[in-house]
């Protein structure tokens, strides 16, 4: 998800539970796996969700819950072919949020810190998949696909500067790719953005 940049941040005495519902709700491992299954496959039923996933109906039910309550997916009734059917799709919702949104040792900073810790292993699991599928994968695509690191030493606001420097390239790259009628060889393509301060890493 996309994290906040300074001056777009709540300020601390603005900040209520609402916020604290949204990081619980999405940062859980099954429901973000659902969101990113129905917006990337389309609406489905809660059995079609069960039946994708190996969860049990029950279990997809109370996951969709939460995701509803803050607005992450919706019903979908017109889909439905009889009363028995429940159809869900995903919302349009963006989230951005930051840690420092919340006061120190507040629980809010510590559900923000561990939504975060939750948000890397999603990107991790995400990128260990694509290094276990890869040999799978048409020269074209493992060509086309990689990761840069760097790392430099520079001050707080020359690393803002080149994080909000990237994410208007990725923002407008991404406007220019979305098509109502995708290439056949298109692919969905994980963008992962992240920047921190760091030393020489132990094996």
């Amino acid at each position: 998800m996309t994290r906040k940049t300074a001056e777009h941040r709540h300020r601390i005495d603005d900040v209520s539970t609402e916020l604290i519902d949204v990081l619980v709700a999405l940062h859980h491992p099954t429901r973000r796996w659902l969101v990113e299954l129905l917006y990337v496959e389309g609406p489905a039923t809660v059995g079609g969700l069960a039946a994708r996933t190996g969860l049990a109906v029950g279990s997809v039910s109370h996951h969709l819950k939460p995701l509803h309550r803050q607005g992450f997916v919706e019903p979908a009734p017109e889909l439905a072919r009889d009363t028995r059917e429940s159809w869900w799709r995903v919302t349009e919702r963006q989230l951005t949020w930051s840690a420092e949104d919340f006061a120190p040792d507040s629980l809010g900073r510590k559900v923000a810190d561990h939504a975060e810790l939750e948000n890397f292993r999603y990107q991790a699991r995400a990128t260990q998949q694509w290094l276990q599928d890869m040999g799978q994968t048409t020269p074209e695509w493992r060509r086309a696909a990689g990761s840069t690191d760097s790392l430099v030493r520079a001050t707080p606001e020359q690393t803002k500067d080149l994080h909000q420097r990237l994410g208007a390239v990725l923002q407008a790259w991404t406007e220019e790719v979305k098509t109502e009628s995708p290439a056949a060889d298109s692919r969905m393509v994980r963008v992962i953005l992240r920047m921190f301060p760091s030393r020489p890493v132990r094996p």
